[in-house]
């Protein structure tokens, strides 16, 4: 499948999402929210503008400040950054970025229902970012990268809208050993953000080649803990889940045991480094 065609796909899936015609898990949002790390108070503060959507809390353990400039990449109906935005206080500014038109319409909505003039969502994609070079204090997303089938150009992005001295923080899905072939190939699989995936080598190498660097990894949370969680049923349903999204692989062959190997060779990390 072309890359063009691939992203049609996720955009496909991520606008049924925003829509309410498909579920980003079969567990409660707020529960998939807990399991991935945010907080009561952080779900207080993000209402209906999660999802249930994200494989992690990009946002734990940074030092986001009053006045920073935050883009959140991959915005969806806007979680993560309305966390950024009630650090940044009324002196700072969040620029949230997505490539489709329903999860933009719903981000707004949400904005504007809480007041929120400092928090501005643009259509375009991670891999050529509509913001100005050198503008933005902190980069954040949320499992979002690994759905991109050109994850050099968005490091590279990354770096060039980073001001020198700016920080990034994400949540990602990585290998730890290659997938089998039959659901690398899985189109339902990339949506879910498992087939996408690099080796965790290949990740930070291309990381690093993007100039980034002081990288460290605060948080390992390996394949078969998000799988208990965000699908206590795959044995049985020929189910499996990353970044909270339901990945149905019931179409290929062995699908039980496809599940057990996915949830041996991914993980999800949290991932820190400046420019």
């Amino acid at each position: 499948m072309s890359e063009t065609n691939m992203k049609e796909e996720v955009r496909n899936h991520y606008a049924a999402v925003a829509r309410g015609e498909a579920k980003a898990s079969a567990a409660p949002v707020a529960d998939v929210a807990r399991s991935i790390g945010y907080s009561e108070e952080e779900l207080a503060l993000a209402g209906d503008a999660n999802l249930g959507l994200g494989c992690g809390n990009p946002l734990a353990l940074t030092e986001i400040k009053p006045g920073m400039t935050v883009l959140d990449m991959g915005s969806g109906a806007g979680f993560d950054a309305f966390l950024a935005w009630n650090r940044v206080g009324s002196e700072g500014r969040v620029i949230g970025v997505d490539m489709t038109d329903d999860m933009l319409a719903l981000a707004r909505e949400n904005a504007a229902k809480r007041n929120a003039a400092n928090v501005e969502f643009r259509k375009g994609y991670i891999e050529q970012l509509p913001v100005a070079d050198a503008s933005v204090d902190y980069v954040i997303s949320n499992c979002v990268i690994n759905l991109s089938t050109d994850k050099p150009a968005v490091f590279r992005e990354i770096a060039r809208v980073l001001k020198p001295g700016g920080h990034f923080a994400v949540s990602d899905i990585v290998l730890l050993k290659p997938l089998p072939e039959a659901l690398r190939r899985d189109v339902s699989a990339y949506v879910g953000c498992i087939s996408g995936a690099d080796l965790m080598t290949d990740y930070l190498f291309t990381v690093l080649s993007a100039g980034l660097r002081d990288l460290s990894i605060p948080r390992i949370a390996h394949g078969s803990e998000l799988v208990k969680v965000l699908a206590p049923d795959a044995s049985c349903s020929g189910k499996t889940s990353c970044c909270a999204s339901t990945v149905q692989i019931t179409s290929l062959k062995n699908p039980d045991a496809l599940i057990r190997e996915a949830a041996e060779s991914v993980a999800s990390i949290k991932l820190h480094g400046r420019k």
